[in-house]
């Protein structure tokens, strides 16, 4: 049941975001889908208390209970960032709003931008945690907790994965390409379309 339960509340995220950014570019009712976009958070509320209901009524804490737990640490870390990345694809596709600003690609700037994104696994990683603590807590020392004390330790992997490899962004910084003065050049695709 809990397994299904992630599953809809992903579903429900992409059809509650795809919902709201068309009422508020293509229906033209931005306080009507900035309210459905705001909807967003019950998701992982119900997911929260069902995971809950679920081991109060006896059901052994395993895989699914720390997928449930992980799922809702990316959502808090994570689907802020990707409302307002999808709302800045769809704002200029449909709403004429100006392009999407892209992340560094070069430099210290890079290293700096997938420093942030490391921060944001940081906060993941610590709800989760802290999720999977209180449910190993409330599961007691009677009840088998090794599962979630796994989901822990996976956390944690992923963590340090992601901080070595954000590193490597600030050890090996790629160089930009262009020589020095050329930043305000014309790429040769534009200057191809402007004659």
């Amino acid at each position: 049941m809990v397994v299904t339960l992630i599953i809809i509340c992903e579903v429900g995220f992409w059809v509650l975001l795809a919902g709201g950014l068309a009422l508020r570019y293509l229906a033209r009712m931005p306080r009507t889908g900035a309210a459905v976009l705001l909807m967003e958070p019950l998701l992982e509320v119900v997911l929260l208390a069902v995971t809950a209901i679920d081991l109060k009524n006896g059901a052994a804490a395993d895989w699914k209970h720390g997928l449930a737990a992980v799922y809702i640490g990316y959502t808090v870390a994570y689907g802020h960032y990707t409302i307002k990345w999808v709302d800045g694809h769809v704002a200029h596709r449909f709403a004429g709003g100006p392009p999407p600003v892209r992340p560094p690609r070069h430099g210290l700037a890079r290293a700096r931008h997938e420093g942030k994104l490391w921060l944001r696994t940081v906060l993941m990683v610590a709800v989760a945690a802290g999720l999977l603590q209180i449910a190993i807590w409330y599961v007691g020392d009677g009840g088998n907790t090794a599962s979630l004390r796994g989901w822990q330790a996976t956390t944690l992997r992923i963590l340090v994965i992601h901080g070595l490899i954000a590193l490597t962004y600030l050890i090996w910084q790629k160089k930009d390409p262009r020589p020095d003065g050329a930043a305000g050049e014309v790429p040769r695709r534009q200057q191809k379309s402007l004659r």
